[in-house]
């Protein structure tokens, strides 16, 4: 399995934070579902540096902390299972097209393990 990016997850209302994510720091939107918006600096690449803002998850109970992309999201929920984490969203094709699950560390940080399709 190869993670493809990393992404933390800031709670908090998405709009409100347009002004410093955009106007201040020059970042650009790279995504925006409402509930969620992610912003993202440089020129459009998957390794480019962003951070996303959300309010509330659409269809999790909770709010991850971080989001890992990976290349093998079904492999990497079965270790995670085979190794007796907290399964905390399941394995799930969500409708904006990624596969993911929430898995809880050892810590207590819940994060979204994507994989986009």
């Amino acid at each position: 399995m190869t993670v493809r990016r990393i992404v933390p997850n800031l709670a908090g209302d998405p709009s409100a934070a347009s002004e410093l994510f955009v106007d201040v720091l020059g970042l650009d939107v790279a995504m925006d579902h409402g509930w969620i918006v992610t912003y993202a600096a440089g020129p459009v690449t998957e390794a480019r540096p962003q951070v996303s803002v959300i309010r509330e998850d659409a269809t999790a109970p909770v709010i991850p902390v971080l989001s890992v992309e990976v290349d093998d999201v079904d492999g990497c929920h079965a270790r995670a299972v085979e190794r007796g984490y907290e399964i905390v969203h399941p394995l799930t094709d969500e409708p904006w097209g990624v596969r993911r699950f929430f898995v809880r560390s050892k810590g207590g940080a819940v994060v979204n393990v994507l994989q986009h399709r």
